[in-house]
């Protein structure tokens, strides 16, 4: 079984035989979707043993079948051009589908992850991403549009992210650093995408949450990627599934680590990771930081209970510009959820209905601000103290500010694309008042 490289995609088209590319719009009865896209009776990894078993099932109605060639239009012939990144099951080209690739398939961008044969992952995980994706629906997952498999060759197609991964965001700062109610924003959703994953039917733990998993589209809203490492939930009595300790160093709950025993509050414990990294700005594991910084739960979790030191751990490129309270109340949130009894840690549901009203917090401090005030000659003096008007607006606007104030420094930003817009319509407003 060779590796499938560049010059073979390049030079070679495989004809699918054996298999319908062209699946009518069915559904089988077996698995019927629910108006939530949940699956009322949800195929398991246990019921489907082989690729082809998938174009049989339930599963394959739900997607599309596309062959070899049709996904080499897509990408350019998997142009590097068109790739955007690279992982632990291989790398991934952005392309584009239409009715000239495939009838009646939407004309939209696509992601096409190509697993790598000597990569960390295989046609197992590969497997498991289909059957879960293929049947879970929700705004905070990331939506599988369809599969391709030939001979040796396995592939993926999912709708396409614009703004890429929270981890770029959050540590490569491709557009500056992330804006506080940016950041909770994020933290909703993924928690929101969490919570639905333990709350199906048939429950089902991630075993993967991090940062580089969480895909913002062109609004930064959140969906959660990779399934690979997914597993079913315990079924009867069952507390927990035994499992091989399998997931990202720096990510994974202690319990996890030293037993395999897996729970959806091993999630819960990957989530007060990332939650962490969201306030600090730091990732889970850095080496090239002092050696009592690189494992950052061990460095900051004692941070977490103090509201007089929590300013310590901050993530300073936020320059003081984050709700006080918010950051006190999703640090007491983080450290909940990374406690080493893990009957302790609160569940997802509990955590979505604690972060939301953060996002409510009207208390973003201001940053300096200098007024033009005319003087009693008619002339303009600088002056740091506005009237009570100003003030007023000020902090009613506060959260703007510090939108303001972010994209002076990064005007390249397109985070804040939309704020700025709005803010011009209302000094329009205000000028023909």
């Amino acid at each position: 079984m060779g590796k499938l490289s560049l010059g073979s995609l390049l030079t070679s088209c495989f004809i699918h035989k054996g298999i319908n590319t062209h699946p009518q719009p069915r559904r089988s009865s077996a698995t019927r979707v629910s108006d939530h896209g949940s699956p009322d009776q949800r195929l398991s990894c246990h019921d489907i043993s082989s690729p082809e078993d998938l174009s049989l099932s339930s599963i394959g109605s739900n997607l599309y079948i596309f062959s070899l060639d049709e996904l080499k239009k897509a990408t350019r012939s998997f142009s590097l051009c068109n790739l955007i990144g690279e992982g632990g099951f291989g790398p991934v080209y952005k392309g584009f589908v239409d009715e000239r690739i495939r009838p009646g398939v939407k004309a939209q961008a696509v992601a096409v992850k190509l697993l790598d044969l000597e990569g960390v992952q295989g046609q197992k995980e590969w497997m498991t991403e289909v059957i879960f994706l293929g049947q879970l629906r929700h705004p905070n997952l990331v939506k599988l549009i369809g599969y391709c498999y030939e001979k040796e060759h396995r592939l993926l197609v999912y709708e396409f992210m614009e703004k890429g991964s929270l981890e770029n965001h959050l540590f490569k700062r491709l557009l500056g650093p992330l804006p506080w109610t940016t950041r909770l924003q994020i933290a909703v959703g993924a928690a929101k995408g969490l919570a639905f994953l333990h709350e199906a039917e048939k429950p089902v733990i991630y075993r993967d949450f991090k940062a580089s998993n969480i895909l913002l589209d062109k609004d930064f809203k959140t969906k959660l990627s990779d399934f690979g490492l997914a597993k079913d939930g315990p079924e009867g009595d069952a507390s927990h599934v035994s499992t091989r300790v399998m997931g990202t160093e720096g990510y994974c709950a202690p319990e996890y680590i030293m037993t395999g025993h897996l729970t959806a509050k091993s999630d819960v414990y990957s989530f007060g990771v990332v939650l962490l990294e969201l306030l600090t700005g730091q990732r889970s594991v850095d080496k090239t930081r002092p050696n009592r910084e690189q494992n950052l739960v061990t460095w900051a979790k004692p941070f977490l209970k103090n509201p007089d030191k929590l300013n310590y751990i901050m993530d300073s490129s936020l320059d003081g510009q984050y709700s006080t309270l918010g950051a006190q109340r999703a640090a007491a949130l983080a450290h909940k959820c990374l406690s080493h009894s893990q009957k302790s840690r609160p569940l997802m549901r509990t955590v979505v209905e604690t972060l939301e009203p953060l996002l409510e917090l009207d208390d973003i401090p201001m940053g300096t601000f200098v007024y033009n005030v005319m003087d009693d000659n008619g002339g303009e003096n600088e002056d740091t103290d506005a009237d009570a008007n100003a003030n007023a607006n000020a902090k009613q606007n506060g959260v703007n500010n510090h939108d303001e104030r972010h994209k002076s420094r990064f005007p390249n930003s397109s985070i804040h694309r939309a704020t700025s817009l709005k803010r011009k319509d209302q000094r329009r407003n205000r000028r023909s008042e």
